[in-house]
C-alpha cells in the first residue's frame, strides 16, 4: 500500500451524528490539516475499498465505531485487516463499548488501538490530540 499523496485523509466510520460532530469539532479545534472522510455505516465504510482500488487516496488511519448499521464494525475491521492490499491501514476502534469481548475481538481481528469514547468535549479534544500526535507525528507509516 503506497500513499503517494502528501496529506492523506482520516476515515471516520461512525453512525451517530452527535459523535461525528464531536469528532469533527475536536479535530478542528486541534487544527488538524488532514481531511476527514465520514462513512455512516459499515457498508459505506467497505465501499471505500473499491474507491481505493480506483485510485482514491488511502487514509492515514481509520477511526472505527463498533456498533454500526448494515455491517457491524467488527466485520468492517475483519474485512480491512484481511484485505491483501489495505491490511496495513491502521485502524483505531473509537467506540462507547467497554465490553471485554469487544476489546478482545477487536485486537484479535487486527485493531491497532482501542479507545473508549469520552463523553466530555474537552476529554474528546484530548483524545483527538493524542490521535493526531501519534498518527501524524510519531508513527512511521508504511510507504
Amino acid at each position: 500500500m503506497s500513499n503517494k499523496f502528501k496529506n492523506p485523509p482520516i476515515l471516520l466510520v461512525e453512525d451517530n451524528p452527535v459523535d461525528i460532530d464531536l469528532t469533527l469539532r475536536a479535530f478542528k479545534k486541534r487544527n488538524l490539516t488532514n481531511p476527514i472522510l465520514v462513512a455512516r455505516d459499515g457498508e459505506e465504510a467497505l465501499n471505500y475499498i473499491e474507491k481505493w482500488d480506483a485510485g482514491e487516496q488511502v487514509p492515514l488511519v481509520i477511526l472505527l465505531d463498533l456498533k454500526l448499521p448494515k455491517i457491524d464494525g467488527l466485520d468492517v475491521l475483519k474485512a480491512i485487516k484481511s484485505h491483501p492490499e489495505y491490511n496495513t491501514i491502521p485502524v483505531v476502534v473509537l467506540t462507547s463499548s467497554s465490553d471485554n469481548n469487544d476489546i478482545e475481538n477487536a485486537y484479535k481481528l487486527g485493531a491497532n488501538s482501542y479507545i473508549i469514547k469520552p463523553v466530555n468535549f474537552d476529554k474528546f479534544v484530548d483524545v483527538a490530540s493524542q490521535i493526531e500526535l501519534y498518527w501524524n507525528v510519531l508513527n512511521e507509516p508504511l510507504i
